[in-house]
C-alpha cells in the first residue's frame, strides 16, 4: 500500500491527539503516582516520561507521588493517592527483556489490589510467550489493571494473554510536539544500539559518517546537575516536591543532550526508537533499521511510515549508503522510501 508523503508538523500534532484521546478515555479519577522513572542514561525513556508529564499537565494531573525503582515505597504511595490510580511508565520493557520492570510490575499488581493500575504505551517481547504466565496471573488477581501498547504485535499478544483491557496507543514522547532543530555539522550521524537490542550485524560506519549511541554521559556535566539539585534541597520543604524537581531536570537534560545528537547529522541512521520519533520531532530525514525483535518497524509501521522524511533500510551497510544519497541529492527530488 502507498502512503502519500506526511509533514512532520501533520504527523506529530495527529499522533499526540491520538495520544491524548486515548488516555484520556481510559485514565481513571483520583489522585495520581507516577511510577518506574527511567533514572539512567537512555535518552528514549526521558523522552517518554517529559511527554508523559506534558500530557498530565495539560490535563491539570500533575501526580502526587512519583518514584523511580529503587525509591519506590508503597505505604507512601497508599497515602498520597488514597484509591487514585498508579500510572506505571512506558517504554518497550514489557517481557523478559528488562527483567526488573517485569518484576515491579509484578510487585504493583500483587500489593495495591485496592486501586486502579494503567500501564502506559508499551511494546511487548518475551522470548517464550510461556514467560509472560506471572504477569498474566498478576493481572487476572488485580482484575483493575488496563495496558496500553504501542503496535500489533503487542496489541495480539496482549489480547491472547492478559485478561484486562488493551488500547492500541502512540508512544508519549509524541506529546512533546515538534523541536526546534539546531544545524547540521556533519552529512550523516549514525545513532546505533549497542545494547542487548540491536539487531545483527555490525557494518563499519563509511567515512564522512559520524556513529554514536547516547547511553554514555558526561560525567563533570552530572556531577554538576546532581550538584545544583542538591543546592534546591536548601529552600524546597516538601520531599515530593523535591524528587519531582529532581526527575523533571534530569529528563530534560538527558533529552537536550539526545535532541543535540541527533541534529549533527543532516541526514540520521538509526536502530532506536526514540532516535526515530526525536529526528522526527526535529523533522530530520532519516534511515530506520529495525531492532533485534521488530520492535522500531513495528512502530513505524503502525504510525509513522507517513513521514515524508523516512526512509528504511535492512543493514546498517545500505543504511549508510541510503542516507549519502539523500544528503547528495538535489532537493527538489528527494524522496522518501518509507
Amino acid at each position: 500500500m502507498t502512503v502519500s508523503p506526511q509533514s512532520a508538523d501533520h504527523i506529530v500534532a495527529e499522533l499526540g491527539r491520538r495520544f491524548a484521546r486515548t488516555v484520556d478515555a481510559i485514565l481513571p479519577p483520583g489522585d495520581i503516582a507516577l511510577v518506574d522513572y527511567p533514572d539512567h542514561s537512555n535518552v528514549g525513556d526521558s523522552a517518554i516520561w517529559l511527554g508523559e508529564m506534558a500530557y498530565l499537565r495539560e490535563r491539570n494531573r500533575l501526580p502526587a507521588y512519583y518514584s523511580a525503582m529503587n525509591d519506590l515505597d508503597d505505604a507512601a504511595l497508599a497515602r498520597a493517592i488514597g484509591d487514585g490510580p498508579i500510572l506505571i511508565h512506558g517504554g518497550g520493557n514489557l517481557g523478559t527483556l528488562w527483567p526488573k520492570h517485569e518484576q515491579l510490575r509484578i510487585h504493583l499488581l500483587n500489593t495495591h489490589r485496592n486501586r486502579p493500575i494503567v500501564q502506559m504505551p508499551q511494546s511487548i517481547h518475551y522470548a517464550d510467550p510461556a514467560a509472560a504466565k506471572p504477569l498474566a496471573d498478576a493481572i487476572r488477581a488485580h482484575g483493575r489493571f488496563t495496558l496500553l501498547v504501542r503496535d500489533q504485535k503487542s496489541l495480539a499478544f496482549a489480547r491472547a494473554h492478559f485478561d484486562c483491557p488493551v488500547h492500541l496507543c502512540p508512544d508519549a514522547a509524541l506529546m512533546l510536539g515538534r523541536q526546534r532543530r539546531a544545524a547540521a555539522k556533519v552529512p550523516v550521524f549514525g545513532l546505533l544500539r549497542t545494547d542487548h537490542e540491536r539487531a545483527a550485524g555490525a557494518d563499519a560506519a563509511p567515512a564522512g559518517a559520524m556513529v554514536d549511541d547516547w547511553l554514555i554521559e558526561d560525567p563533570a556535566q552530572l556531577r554538576y546537575l546532581r550538584l545544583s539539585l542538591k543546592l534546591s534541597r536548601l529552600v524546597m520543604r516538601d520531599p515530593m516536591a523535591m524528587r519531582a524537581l529532581r526527575q523533571r531536570r534530569l529528563a530534560e537534560w538527558r533529552l537536550k543532550r539526545g535532541l543535540a545528537m541527533l541534529a549533527q547529522g543532516q541526514v540520521v541512521v538509526t536502530d532506536r526508537l526514540h532516535a526515530h520519533i526525536l529526528s522526527l520531532l526535529l523533522d530530520i530525514p532519516h534511515v530506520l533499521l529495525d531492532n533485534s525483535y521488530g520492535k522500531v518497524a513495528g512502530f513505524a509501521d503502525q504510525w509513522t511510515a507517513g513521514y515524508a522524511g523516512l526512509m528504511r533500510a535492512e543493514t546498517r551497510a545500505a543504511a549508510f549508503d541510503r542516507a549519502f544519497a539523500h544528503g547528495q541529492a538535489p532537493a527538489g527530488r528527494r524522496v522518501a522510501g518509507g
